[in-house]
């Protein structure tokens, strides 16, 4: 039994934010937390963005999936922990 954990970051969020969250719902069955941040100030928001995810157990074919779906959308970076 596999437990994956997963970083996403954003280099130019608002370029390719809209095609990450359609990832995210489509394979959002298999997510079982996700947690977005980027910093924000009161004269901008930041350009960059982390998420992380939390798949469920044994999710290593669909992980696999989701990998080569991101890796389709410039200015990612994708690292993950398996336990």
């Amino acid at each position: 039994m596999s437990k994956i954990i997963m970083g996403i970051k954003l280099q130019e969020r608002m370029k390719s934010a809209t095609k990450v969250q359609e990832l995210l719902s489509k394979y959002g069955c298999d997510i079982s937390t996700r947690i977005g941040l980027h910093v924000a100030s009161p004269e901008s928001c930041s350009p960059h963005g982390l998420i992380v995810l939390e798949f469920i157990d044994d999710a290593d074919d669909t992980v696999k999936e989701f990998e080569n779906e991101l890796a389709k959308i410039e200015d990612l970076v994708v690292q993950k922990m398996v336990f």
